[in-house]
């Protein structure tokens, strides 16, 4: 009887951290270079987020795509993208986010955190509107911050503006 009472408060105890967590699933990631129009998509997302859906300011979003995935419509491009002058795939393979502070108002939350790509660290914040099980994401990132100029004109030529789209399962 002890026992049935101790599983009972444990599963009682868990219940929101476990039970009420949900899996952040990408069913879209792109990504556009304002200045020179092209747009392409990146696959290949893991995830180790913890997404409290009663508590999204208790969550945790981290999760990383392939650069090998990178997809700009044109074969010649993407190869000269994943190469050493630009993303350099042999030797950062991933670009990666983890969160550090998500703050809600109504349907839209700011999830801030630090976006790593070609090994530099950078903050970065999302805006994401929730939307049903989607969450749909904007943030518009400076490549040359991380090391990777495709204009050399002027650092704004190099604003890139990414959209992710989740569902949350």
């Amino acid at each position: 009887m002890k026992l049935n009472f101790l599983l009972l408060l444990a599963l009682l105890v868990l219940q929101p951290t476990v039970f009420g967590q949900k899996k952040l699933v990408a069913r879209d990631i792109s990504f556009e270079f304002l200045a020179k129009g092209v747009d392409g998509t990146l696959d290949g997302f893991t995830s180790d987020s913890k997404v409290y859906a009663d508590d999204l300011p208790g969550s945790v979003f981290k999760g990383s795509v392939k650069v090998t995935t990178l997809k700009t419509g044109n074969f010649l491009r993407d190869w000269s993208l994943k190469g050493r002058k630009y993303f350099d795939e042999d030797n950062f393979p991933e670009i990666s986010f983890k969160s550090n502070q998500i703050t809600v108002s109504g349907n839209d939350y700011k999830v801030n955190g630090t976006l790593t790509m070609k090994g530099i660290s950078k903050p970065l914040t999302i805006a994401f509107r929730k939307q049903g099980d989607l969450l749909t994401g904007t943030a518009t990132l400076n490549t040359v911050d991380f090391g990777i100029t495709v204009l050399k004109k002027k650092k704004e030529d190099n604003k890139v503006r990414l959209k992710l789209v989740f569902q949350l399962q």
